[in-house]
């Protein structure tokens, strides 16, 4: 029995409403446009040795292609960044009772480095992510050995897209206190983004030994060695994850990636269906089960899991398009026509000419077959 178009029109699912919305992004994604080169380190003048002075390649994570007629899904590599801001709690010291009163008056007024510490992440906690920058910065300045104020800095630049000053910010943190995994491990990821894998698995590897523990280390780990293609050592590092972050989606999401870039298709889907239990918004992993199911001939399957793509992301066209695949093995051509009409203009709202053109040529095909008699 075929599925009727109105079964799925669900909150809009398929509505028409403005391409040019803005796209979701996934958390700790924001992605920048910057000079392609590789991450490299320059001797700079300052009070640490190193500045590390980034350009990056934009690196829009290919997913496999699991039918020459699917989109590939566009994911983008996470930099599995905790925007938990640190938080200390320390007394602060006691003031001296022997320089005079007017003195003793001004240091009472006198913020301490703890306390704009302290005062960002409020700030923080209040959505107010540039006044926390700025605490943090001037926390950072009266006590450069504060290693959370550098690190909740760099956390606070990279939750605004400013990858470069929170790179500076996470390498200062390791200098500070070079017993701070969770710094290391980031400023890995950093590299990783960068484009430059060796420094970036060197100071993964650095986070590990001092935290073997540090699921979003191992995380990252996985990301480097998926991008080297070495599936086998990722999948190792994204299960380690995945045991130490248990309420992370992205580990077995991309350890799915890996596992169908391997050719295991029923690990991949178990991968996958994790993925979404963790996080039931989740458009790519939704996505990528569809691609599976459509290739299987599963039509019903596939078609609830591109419905459920939509719904976690109303703009993400490759959702549209696959459901428009599925419309047409369906015959359910005017539906197909919907779905693909909405699937074109996103990808020309979302500057993809390439899968426009795909999306407007089998629009054209299901609109000569909703034509034709049957």
């Amino acid at each position: 029995m075929g599925l009727s178009f109105s079964k799925y029109r669900i909150a809009g699912l398929f509505r028409r409403q403005k391409a040019g919305g803005r796209r979701q992004k996934e958390p700790t994604l924001k992605r920048v446009r910057l000079k392609q080169g590789h991450f490299i380190p320059r001797c700079k003048q300052s009070w640490y040795n190193y500045l590390f002075l980034l350009s990056f390649k934009l690196r829009t994570k290919v997913l496999i292609i699991l039918s020459y007629l699917l989109p590939s899904a566009l994911c983008p590599l996470p930099f599995f960044v905790s925007l938990t801001l640190l938080v200390v709690s320390i007394s602060s010291p006691s003031l001296s009772l022997s320089p005079p009163v007017a003195l003793k008056l001004a240091q009472s007024h006198a913020k301490t480095a703890l306390d704009w510490l302290n005062q960002g992440l409020q700030a923080i906690q209040a959505g107010k992510v540039q006044d926390a920058i700025a605490a943090f910065k001037k926390a950072a300045q009266l006590d450069p050995t504060l290693a959370p104020a550098h690190y909740n800095l760099g956390l606070a630049f990279r939750q605004t897209g400013k990858l470069q000053p929170s790179a500076d910010a996470f390498y200062r943190a390791t200098q500070a206190d070079p017993k701070f995994a969770p710094a290391f491990a980031n400023l890995g990821g950093a590299l990783l983004e960068g484009n430059n894998l060796q420094l970036a698995n060197d100071y993964l590897q650095r986070a590990l030994e001092l935290d073997p523990k540090l699921g979003f280390a191992h995380y990252n780990l996985g990301l480097l060695r998926e991008q080297q293609r070495d599936c086998e050592r990722a999948i190792a590092s994204f299960k380690k994850a995945i045991e130490y972050s248990k309420n992370a989606p992205e580990p077995p999401y991309h350890m799915g990636m890996c596992y169908l870039q391997q050719g295991k298709v029923d690990q991949a889907k178990d991968a996958f269906r994790k993925a979404v239990k963790i996080n039931p918004k989740y458009p790519e992993a939704y996505y990528n089960l569809g691609s599976i199911w459509f290739i299987q001939h599963k039509l019903e399957e596939s078609l609830e899991a591109f419905r459920k793509s939509a719904e976690a992301n109303s703009n993400y066209p490759n959702a549209y398009y696959g459901a428009g695949l599925v419309f047409i093995q369906l015959q359910q051509y005017g539906n197909a026509v919907q779905v693909l009409q909405f699937a074109r203009d996103l990808y020309n709202a979302q500057r993809n000419p390439q899968w426009a053109k795909n999306a407007e040529q089998l629009l054209q095909q299901a609109q000569n077959l909703n034509y034709q008699p049957r």
